[in-house]
């Protein structure tokens, strides 16, 4: 049996640009796509904090060191720039490669710089 697993995630990061006539997608800082384990033209899981909007659409790469993340396309129409989402990628795999898996987890100052980075996420208690 094949299951989705969280692969890597970038949480809480701020759109830095919303650009309409842009080929769609969306451009990350190429150190944050590394880092948090993704690749250029991977689908990803967009999860706007800001208004609850949630849509897929691709990485591309921006410039290293840049914090870019911008919106292209109809993504530009989901979100406005500051808003804070989270950027997240899944993958397949079989229950055994599930687990010894880690995610890679980024978390993001409003700037987006890395705050910090893990490969599990406590439990949530009231």
């Amino acid at each position: 049996m094949q299951i989705t697993m969280l692969k890597g995630k970038l949480h809480m990061a701020s759109v830095t640009q919303a650009e309409l006539w842009y080929d769609g997608s969306c451009a990350i800082d190429s150190d944050l796509v590394k880092l948090a384990g993704l690749r250029e033209f991977e689908k990803i899981d967009i999860y706007n904090v800001d208004n609850g909007e949630r849509f897929h659409t691709y990485v591309i790469l921006a410039e290293a060191g840049s914090g870019t993340i911008s919106m292209n396309g109809a993504a530009a129409r989901k979100v406005q720039v500051g808003d804070r989402v989270i950027i997240a990628a899944y993958a397949q795999m079989d229950e055994a490669e599930a687990n010894n898996f880690e995610p890679k987890l980024v978390y993001c100052n409003k700037d987006n710089t890395v705050e910090r980075t893990a490969n599990t996420i406590p439990v949530q208690v009231d």
